[in-house]
């Protein structure tokens, strides 16, 4: 099968990319409403962009109706913001905070989720995520020709990794046990994909 993209209706054609570009990773946003209560949604389409600065990028969609999804919303009013890195056993979480609640309702409160304040760091994090990474709003661009999407480049000013998932290894440098975070990914259309099997491979010299 081959398929021409530009023959497809935009949505056909996100549907075909996310079940060929797998799995992909999750970055769940915890964002602040203007009533200083919390916004927290998953978005797939997100990576690890540049180590200097540090930055991820996040591409975030419009609401059905065009209108600004309420997370990109509070980033560009309030530049702080938290991106954790959700575990297998937290899918039914992290699923539910993807249903579509009013303005400005709390998805965090509706899942009774816990925060955790962090010091030296307004925004508060998810208490059972194993990594988090508190940023700041360091570019957002517009792309896309009928449905715009805002591309957030956030940067990374400082990670928190639980103490039993990281260690300092021989060579001096932060080991994380990716077998201990179990870090959930995205599939296609309402499938994800659990942690597997840790396989090495020694880079040629």
């Amino acid at each position: 099968m081959q398929i021409k993209l530009e023959e497809l209706p935009t949505p056909q054609v996100y549907f075909t990319m996310t079940q060929c570009v797998l799995p992909r990773p999750i970055a769940w946003l915890l964002t602040e409403n203007d009533n200083e209560g919390y916004n927290l949604a998953p978005f797939s389409y997100f990576n690890a962009v540049c180590s200097d600065p540090p930055l991820v990028i996040v591409s975030i969609g419009k609401q059905d109706d065009g209108r600004d999804k309420d997370s990109i919303r509070n980033i560009r009013e309030r530049h702080e913001f938290v991106i954790h890195i959700a575990s297998c056993d937290q899918l039914a979480e992290l699923n539910q905070s993807s249903a579509t609640l009013p303005p400005g309702q709390s998805e965090v409160e509706a899942s009774n989720l816990e925060l955790i304040r962090v010091k030296g760091f307004r925004m508060p994090r998810l208490s059972d995520c194993k990594i988090a990474f508190f940023c700041e709003r360091h570019d957002i661009q517009m792309i896309g020709s009928k449905k715009q999407q805002s591309l957030l480049f956030a940067e990374i000013k400082e990670i928190y990794i639980a103490d039993d998932c990281a260690e300092i290894n021989a060579q001096g440098r932060i080991k994380i046990h990716a077998d201990r975070v179990q870090p959930l990914s995205r599939l296609g259309a309402g499938e994800y994909s659990t942690f597997g099997e840790v396989m090495f491979a020694k880079r040629p010299d």
